[in-house]
């Protein structure tokens, strides 16, 4: 499948998705960029239905979880790093920010590599954003230990569905030449429009009960509210593993 046409898939197949093809796919995909080409990304692989389920609540129960056969947990390491430098006689330094945003960088750059391969092969994927919402119950799940947390969650296999793919703004709001072009109101509806026209908007719209599609998202999906309180939890999570 080329990326112009990958779809988000949620149901999956009841076909192996084996070991070799996995493996290979994880390796191809470590070609991905990376800072000071330290590989700053650990993947572990949750195949039991044990362990699925085991993870289900930090991503809300969704039922892909349990439904996939695979599950990926890509997550920032600066541990290995870090283990490394020690017994090599020298002082790593990487309890801070900084090396969470240079190692979180590093596993999204895989996550994505990783996805565009194992979509060329006919699997299908889907991302689930809810990682970084409750992360401490996926680091207690997963026993990560200090300087690694998860970023990024993967569901895998063969599709059992086809659905349409997902709208996407036009190209030219999210370009800038030479410099930051703010968003004039214009700019806003011109960027919006083919979104907001949508049926499946509109009805997403009506359900909710609010006049625009902007309310969905701010009085129901992802509300002040809820983002702080995730925010104080992930930052609470970076400090138990050592990052702040």
């Amino acid at each position: 499948m080329e990326l112009k046409d990958r779809k988000t898939i949620r149901k999956y197949s009841s076909k192996v998705v084996s070991d070799e093809l996995l493996h290979r796919l994880l390796k191809e995909a470590e070609q991905t960029p990376t800072m000071g080409n330290l590989q700053l990304y650990s993947v572990v692989i949750t195949r039991s239905e044990e362990g699925k389920k085991a993870l289900a609540p930090a991503h809300f129960n969704q039922p892909m979880i349990t439904g996939a056969p695979v599950v990926l947990t890509i997550c920032a390491d600066f541990r290995r790093t870090t283990l490394w430098a020690e017994q090599r006689k020298a002082e790593p330094g990487y309890d801070n920010f900084l090396s969470f945003m240079n190692a979180a960088t590093d596993a999204l750059l895989y996550t994505q590599s990783f996805c565009n391969l194992a979509e060329a092969e006919g699997l299908g994927t889907c991302f689930l954003g809810t990682t970084v919402y409750m992360p401490q119950m996926i680091i207690d799940t997963l026993h990560l230990p200090r300087l690694v947390f998860p970023v990024a969650t993967i569901t895998l296999g063969w599709p059992d569905e086809n659905p349409a793919k997902s709208d996407r703004l036009p190209l030219d709001a999210i370009i800038h030449d030479e410099h930051y072009d703010d968003y004039t109101p214009e700019k806003i509806d011109k960027a919006y429009a083919y979104k907001e026209s949508l049926e499946e908007n509109k009805q997403f719209v009506e359900i909710n009960h609010k006049e625009t599609l902007a309310q969905v998202f701010t009085d129901c999906r992802y509300t002040k509210k809820d983002n702080i309180a995730m925010s104080e939890g992930m930052i609470e999570a970076l400090k138990h593993q050592d990052f702040l």
